[in-house]
């Protein structure tokens, strides 16, 4: 039971945290589903994203998680021979 009650929490939490644009470090812990030491070492090697205004807390823009979290985006069969019959088509007309 408390489990449950821990998990809706945390739901509550995490979808208060997705309508917002600028996260506090920790709704980006929550919204990026990785620990605060992960996240330190990532801001520590200026990895992803952040500011610090006035040297206080760190914040971070939604976006510039987003597109932390989708870096080094593999791309599915289907869109591989898509790009290859594209090529094969181009090289065709221009011999």
């Amino acid at each position: 039971m408390i489990k449950d009650f821990n998990k809706s929490k945390n739901s509550q939490k995490l979808q208060m945290v997705t309508q917002k644009e600028i996260l506090s470090f920790k709704e980006a812990v929550l919204y990026l589903d990785v620990s605060e030491s992960f996240l330190y070492k990532l801001t520590s090697k200026k990895a992803i994203c952040f500011s610090k205004p006035n040297n206080g807390k760190i914040y971070f823009k939604k976006s510039d998680l987003d597109r932390w979290m989708l870096q080094n985006q593999s791309k599915s069969i289907e869109i591989l021979e898509e790009e290859l019959n594209q090529k094969i088509k181009q090289n065709g007309k221009s011999k």
